[in-house]
């Protein structure tokens, strides 16, 4: 006979799965009454919350995956809060979590240690339009969730960013600024020709509010490093030099804009405004001003991420999930109204770096 699973005792006690974890771990407040009535439903299943009696018990070993690949621009805050979220729901569902970051294209590796039984599910990060880990995974039957979506999602589950929905509040909101110039700086072009989903669809995003807004889209791709942002932000104003707002989706290259406008004599945002798109409050307040940005619900994805898989774990509950958050808009200090170009200083940056991206 197996051992009860925690769905098992939310079902039983009628609550959500999750509250059951908060009131074994304690992370988060739950009534009187509710936890009498969780405690009853353990009593009576017999359940044991000891996460390693429970792995025993079920022959299975308590740990799931976090495929997250090498980027690189490297393993930075904003993707440390989608791991942390992850890692903190899954040790309040009583299991581990452990990161792989392997390399995207190497499913090889990535069959081998699944089918060694070393985890019992994984949760897929940094997804790609067509990505091969998916169809991996789904041909060899392991229990998966993503953060993130490929670009067929008809019978797959996943949560992920709203980015027609991100940049729309981005743009709409430079608009009210006044701003009718207004330009995008995507990742590398390589990340784009390799369909990483983020990359491809802010794009289209962008595009399509920008040209709704009857603005000329103007967009660039820029290597993931501020060398490489300080260089594509002078090529950019010198063919577009009415420019004056940017919406990035690059925190690295970001950094490089705010050096290569402060080159120039530009004051931020008199002189232009910047809004990065899916950077966290701790990034954003990195910088000097503070940036505006569209914070991602990192902790929040991180979460529903890891509850999608646990509740395949327990019960194999296969309910297809498809939920889409968009950022929120934080308003710091690199936004403001949007200036006549004529009256900005036009001194170059005098960087003789090649442009990357």
């Amino acid at each position: 006979m197996s051992a009860p699973t925690m769905l098992e005792v939310a079902k039983k006690a009628n609550v959500a799965l999750s509250t059951v974890s908060y009131a074994l771990n304690g992370t988060r407040p739950v009534s009187e009454e509710t936890r009498l009535r969780i405690w009853q439903a353990m009593t009576e299943l017999g359940y044991q919350p000891h996460a390693l009696a429970r792995g025993l018990a079920s022959k299975r070993s308590r740990i799931i995956a976090l495929l997250f690949p090498a980027l690189p621009r490297g393993f930075g805050a904003t993707e440390l809060e989608f791991v942390t979220g992850a890692a903190e729901a899954a040790q309040g569902m009583g299991y581990h979590l452990v990161l792989w970051p392997m390399e995207i294209h190497a499913v090889g590796e990535l069959q081998q240690l699944v089918r060694q039984s070393l985890v019992d599910g994984v949760l897929v990060m940094e997804v790609r339009l067509n990505d091969e880990r998916i169809e991996l995974l789904r041909q060899i039957g392991v229990p998966f969730s993503m953060i993130g979506r490929p670009a067929a999602v008809s019978d797959i589950g996943f949560v992920d960013i709203d980015f027609e929905q991100t940049t729309r509040d981005a743009v709409t909101y430079l608009v009210g600024l006044g701003h009718r110039q207004i330009a995008f700086l995507n990742h590398a072009e390589e990340a784009f020709t390799a369909g990483y989903g983020p990359s491809v669809r802010a794009a289209a995003g962008f595009n399509l509010v920008a040209t709704s807004a009857g603005l000329t889209p103007i967009s660039r791709f820029c290597g993931d490093s501020a060398m490489a942002g300080q260089d594509v932000f002078e090529d950019l104003i010198a063919a577009h030099p009415d420019v004056t707002a940017l919406v990035t989706m690059n925190e690295p290259a970001t950094f490089g804009v705010m050096q290569g406008a402060s080159r120039r004599g530009w004051r931020i945002p008199d002189d232009l405004s910047i809004v990065s798109l899916v950077s966290s409050a701790r990034v954003a307040e990195m910088t000097l001003p503070p940036l505006t940005a569209m914070t991602p619900q990192s902790a929040q994805l991180g979460r529903l991420g890891v509850e999608m898989l646990i509740e395949q774990l327990e019960d194999g509950n296969r309910e297809l999930v498809q939920q889409l958050l968009p950022c929120r808009l934080v308003i710091r200090g690199s936004t403001g109204p949007s200036p006549d170009p004529a009256t900005r200083p036009h001194q170059k940056s005098g960087s003789s770096r090649v442009a990357t991206g």
